[in-house]
C-alpha cells in the first residue's frame, strides 16, 4: 500500500466523513455526461477555503489524498488521457499516437471532446493562441484523436446539457486556470469565480440528471512535491455522496474510474492505479 503523506484538505459544510484507507473494488455509476475541468499548479491547502471550490466540496466527495504523477504540466494531462505520460517529460511540442480516451469510447458508441479556452478554431492544434497553451490539452497532442468533433472552441460547450458528449474535458486558459496571475491567490480567485461562472448550471444539472463533476489539478505548487503533496479533487453529480475520502489515488484512478464506467480497455499505467472508493457513490 501506498504510503499516505501530505495533509488533509477540508471544506466547509462537508456533511459526514467516508471511512476508508484503501481502494474498494467496484463499478461506478454509468453516468450519461462527465465533465471534467482541470485546473493548475495549486496545493489542495492552498485552494481549500475559496468560495465556490468550498461550495463543490459541501456538494460532494472531496479527495484529500488525490496525487498527480509527475512534473512538469503536461505529462499529467496526458497521462490522464491516456494512461502514460508516453515518455514526455517536458511542455514541448508532441504528436502522438497511442490508444486514449478517446479512441476507446467511439467504438463503444460513447463520444468524448475536450472544450479549450481560447482555441482559435475548432479541431485547431495550434501550440499558443492568446492565453491558449496547447500543453494543457491533451487531445490535441495525439494524432489519431478525430478534430473539429474533439477539439472544441469552450465558447461551444453546450447551454443545453444533454447536447454534452459522454466525457468532456474543459480546459481553462492561462488566466483562469490558475496558472498565472500577480500572486498566488489572486489566481486562485480567478479560477474559482471561472469555474462558479462557467460551470456552474452544468454543476446543479448533474445533480438531477444522472451525470457527473469533477474538479481536479494537473500537480501541486513545488516541482519536487508530485509524489508527496495532494491536489484538491472534488465529485459533484448524482449518485455522489457528501463527504471526504481519505483513500490514496491517483490522476490515473480517475480515468481507470471512467474505463470502468463504460466497460472500456485499461490504458497502461491505469490498470495498476489505486481504485476510486466505492463508498463515494449512492
Amino acid at each position: 500500500m501506498h504510503k499516505v503523506v501530505g495533509t488533509a484538505l477540508a471544506f466547509a459544510g462537508l456533511i459526514f466523513s467516508i471511512a476508508c484507507t484503501t481502494g474498494s473494488p467496484g463499478t461506478p455509476p454509468r453516468y450519461d455526461h462527465v465533465v471534467i475541468a482541470i485546473e493548475e499548479n495549486k496545493d489542495a491547502s492552498e485552494v481549500a477555503g475559496y468560495p465556490y471550490i468550498s461550495s463543490l466540496g459541501a456538494e460532494g466527495t472531496s479527495f484529500t489524498q488525490m496525487y498527480a504523477i509527475t512534473h512538469p504540466s503536461q505529462p499529467n494531462y496526458i497521462a490522464l488521457f491516456s494512461g502514460s505520460t508516453q515518455g514526455v517529460t517536458d511542455d514541448g511540442l508532441y504528436n502522438l499516437k497511442a490508444p486514449n480516451l478517446s479512441t476507446s469510447l467511439l467504438p463503444k458508441g460513447f463520444t468524448y471532446a475536450s472544450y479549450s479556452e481560447g482555441l482559435p478554431a475548432d479541431g485547431s492544434t495550434v501550440e499558443t493562441s492568446g492565453r491558449y497553451a496547447r500543453k494543457h490539452n491533451p487531445a490535441a497532442s495525439f494524432t489519431n484523436v478525430a478534430g473539429t468533433t474533439t477539439l472544441k472552441m469552450f465558447s461551444e460547450f453546450p447551454t443545453r446539457f444533454t447536447d454534452l458528449p459522454t466525457v468532456s474535458y474543459v480546459i481553462p486558459d492561462l488566466d483562469d486556470d490558475m496558472h498565472d496571475g500577480a500572486t498566488v491567490a489572486a489566481q486562485i480567485a480567478t479560477g474559482d469565480t471561472w469555474l462558479q461562472t462557467q460551470l456552474d448550471g452544468y454543476v446543479q444539472w448533474a445533480q438531477l440528471h444522472n451525470s457527473l463533476f469533477i474538479l481536479t489539478f494537473d500537480e501541486p505548487e513545488a516541482a519536487s512535491a508530485a509524489a508527496t503533496t495532494p491536489i484538491a479533487t472534488i465529485f459533484v453529480g448524482q449518485h455522489v455522496k457528501q463527504g471526504v475520502t481519505a483513500t490514496y489515488v491517483t490522476l490515473y484512478s480517475v480515468l481507470r474510474m471512467l474505463d470502468d464506467m463504460y466497460g472500456l480497455p485499461y490504458l497502461g499505467e491505469e490498470a495498476t492505479a489505486p481504485v476510486i472508493p466505492s463508498e463515494i457513490w449512492n
